[in-house]
């Protein structure tokens, strides 16, 4: 008989074990970016109550160990303490067990950490009248197909600093998407294993990990916006003959507006930023479900150039680029290659996620084990075909359940700029997809495991 099955035989303590996702949905922010070189987490547990979690670790002498988390009076998972380091994983997990039986009834004492700020908010709960409220807000906060979402977005909240004093306040308004964009990225920084810093007054934030650190700056299209003051109706192709110039020029423009704007407030003279690499991370809300289809775009404005892929005689897949001196709109022209611009040599490189949007918080909540079991969402979309004479992506569906294989990185672009003074690492982000330009013209694309090209998420209720 093992030890843990001599300890349980006397009185069961109250925990279960848990996902990796679920853990890191509550907890991941609590973590050092120096712990990945001094330990390594093999299992993750809860406690019945949902008030205590923990992990199984192994150190560099073969040591196992437990570090324990429980939640402080902001409902934020911080750590307070380990069990004694053993030998076996064997007796790491009965050491846990009777830690998790002793912490019970001291637990209001050990969750005070003495810097909280007070009374959690409740990030659901409406600070303004219905009619000032976002239709997106409304719908997340009260429907059941959108329960997992909301769990994982509290849990993300609790440690999202708001420096402005208004995050919540806009999430719930104006500033719905805005907000969304940022705390996508503070969860996608954090998954990478990189400590966060949201600097006074800009840039938004300051990533720091093993490999290095640079600052990122949150950026959105938004609607465009009528005479009466309402979002106006976007503009699209009418017809299949004009979808190549819209996809070349329209497109194109309305990413130039937010990031020459971004460029123009030269947030490489910010304390924070100065002598560091500066990203631009771009999301597009222009119009319903507009970043499934606009982020091709964003590389030829970027580098000024377009990727024509043709067939040799012998079968065998081709690239030719063109040169793209101008984006042309109505009475709207822009210069085409942002990282040609004046300035822009300061910008290390962009970042977009086509699939970063409130579907993406629905799925990674489910994943992480939130929301209604009454719920079932179903993806669909396109992915890069691996093989490298491949001109079309594949399509996929499946199922999204608990455990999901799904990460925040998974569907990041990252377009790195030829001429930056303070190029962005990869390793920082090594699970994204890091496009650079050749000096041939081409764009090259390296990445690992499976890209999400597209994506749609259909929410079914019971």
């Amino acid at each position: 008989m093992s030890t843990l099955s001599k300890t349980s035989s006397k009185k069961r303590s109250p925990v279960r074990p848990i996902s990796r996702s679920r853990f890191d949905a509550l907890a991941a922010y609590a973590r050092s970016p120096m712990a990945m070189f001094l330990m390594h987490e093999l299992a993750w547990f809860e406690a019945a109550d949902g008030k205590t979690i923990a992990t199984i670790i192994v150190d560099t002498d073969d040591e196992y160990g437990a570090m324990i988390l429980v939640r402080d009076l902001d409902e934020r998972f911080r750590w307070i303490g380990a069990t004694d380091f053993v030998k076996t994983p064997e007796e790491a997990l009965a050491a846990l067990h009777r830690r998790f039986a002793e912490i019970g009834p001291d637990l209001d004492r050990l969750r005070v950490q003495g810097d909280e700020t007070g009374e959690p908010i409740d990030f659901f709960s409406p600070l303004s009248s219905e009619e000032k409220l976002s239709p997106d807000f409304i719908q997340v906060s009260s429907s059941q197909g959108f329960s997992a979402a909301r769990g994982i977005i509290s849990a993300l909240m609790r440690w999202n600093e708001d420096i402005d004093g208004n995050f919540v306040e806009q999430f719930q308004t104006t500033g719905f998407d805005a907000r969304l964009w940022e705390l996508y990225l503070f969860a996608a920084l954090t998954e990478a294993g990189l400590s966060i810093e949201r600097p006074s007054p800009a840039p938004d934030f300051l990533a720091r990990g093993p490999y290095g650190e640079f600052a990122l700056e949150a950026t959105t299209i938004n609607p465009s916006v009528g005479p009466d003051g309402n979002a106006a109706a976007s503009q699209r192709p009418r017809n299949e003959s004009e979808l190549a110039a819209y996809v070349q020029n329209y497109l194109p423009i309305r990413y130039a507006g937010p990031l020459t704007a971004k460029l123009h407030k030269e947030y490489w003279t910010k304390p924070a930023a100065a002598q560091k690499p500066l990203v631009f991370a771009i999301q597009d809300f222009h119009d319903t479900m507009s970043m499934t289809y606009s982020g091709a775009a964003l590389a030829t404005y970027l580098y000024g150039s377009t990727q024509e892929a043709n067939r040799d005689s012998a079968g065998l897949l081709t690239v030719t680029p063109r040169q793209i001196t101008e984006h042309k709109w109505g009475q709207k022209t822009v210069p085409s290659g942002f990282f040609s611009l004046p300035g822009a040599e300061h910008v290390s490189a962009v970042i977009f996620n086509s699939s970063a949007t409130i579907s993406k918080f629905n799925r990674m909540g489910v994943g992480a084990g939130f929301g209604s079991d009454k719920t079932v969402l179903i993806r669909k979309g396109l992915f890069t075909d691996p093989d490298p004479q491949a001109s079309e992506p594949l399509p996929y569906v499946h199922f999204v359940v608990k455990d999901d294989p799904e990460t925040w990185i998974e569907g990041m672009d990252i377009y790195h700029n030829p001429r930056a003074k303070h190029p962005l690492d990869p390793k920082l982000l090594p699970d994204a997809a890091h496009h650079r330009l050749m000096e041939d013209g081409r764009i090259e694309t390296q990445f690992r495991g499976w890209k999400p090209l597209q994506s749609w998420t259909s929410i079914m209720t019971f």
